[in-house]
């Protein structure tokens, strides 16, 4: 299951501001938020090694589970007041687990395995931005979907990756940093929670923005503006 970045989160139609910075990952033991590594070396280790602790799940693994996530919906529906045994919910709670492990197949792969065949060495120190990708996600909290769109820039450092590729995961800017050891990320992050448009405040068109921002993009306010003006035009 994607969740949204640990990030500062802004409605985009209130502020129109892409600030919010990566705190949660860079935090060290006794530091406080907002506190910036001294470098980016030291960044790039702390998110390293946050990165390797992220579990996967296998395809045996949805294989075992899929029997009590069925369950599980069927205690669900029981729980809303339905009857599981009635013609049209027969097959409801098995299409449903079934359903939830393809929304959450992101656990299932290696983001390094997915992005090795298409990174490329090349002497090219400008920025790369890919913008607008489409993606979609699941809430935490409430396990409804999450869709939008994916704005990633970086400054390579000798190597460079066909971002035709990258699909969205939990962590892209560390998966980014992981595979090719960047001078810098940032990735924006503009999507609808339905969780927002179909409960709660129930505000029909709002946007929630993330950003998060590595190494030079979270140090060096030129390069984080020139960023965040590039991905607004």
């Amino acid at each position: 299951m994607e969740r949204a970045l640990p990030t500062q989160q802004k409605d985009a139609e209130a502020t129109g501001e892409l600030n919010g910075l990566f705190d949660a990952m860079m935090r060290k033991p006794g530091g406080r938020p907002g506190q910036a590594p001294p470098t980016s070396s030291s960044s790039s280790c702390s998110v390293t090694e946050s990165w390797r602790e992220v579990r996967t799940r296998s395809v045996e693994d949805n294989e075992m589970s899929l029997p009590s996530l069925a369950t599980a919906y069927t205690s669900i529906l029981r729980g809303l007041g339905e009857d599981p045994q009635r013609q049209g919910l027969l097959k409801t709670p098995r299409r449903a687990a079934t359903a939830m492990q393809f929304f959450t197949k992101g656990y299932q792969e290696k983001i390094i395995d997915v992005m090795n065949d298409a990174i490329f060495d090349e002497d090219h120190d400008e920025m790369v931005i890919v913008k607008d990708i489409d993606m979609f996600s699941m809430c935490e909290h409430h396990l409804v979907p999450i869709f939008g769109r994916v704005h990633i820039g970086y400054l390579p450092d000798k190597r460079v990756l066909g971002l035709s590729k990258l699909r969205l995961t939990k962590q892209i800017a560390v998966a980014i940093t992981e595979a090719l050891k960047p001078a810098g990320v940032g990735v924006v992050i503009e999507a609808t929670h339905m969780c927002m448009v179909m409960r709660g405040v129930q505000k029909m068109n709002s946007k929630t923005v993330t950003s998060t921002m590595l190494g030079v993009f979270r140090e060096d306010p030129k390069t984080r503006d020139e960023f965040l003006t590039l991905i607004r035009g």
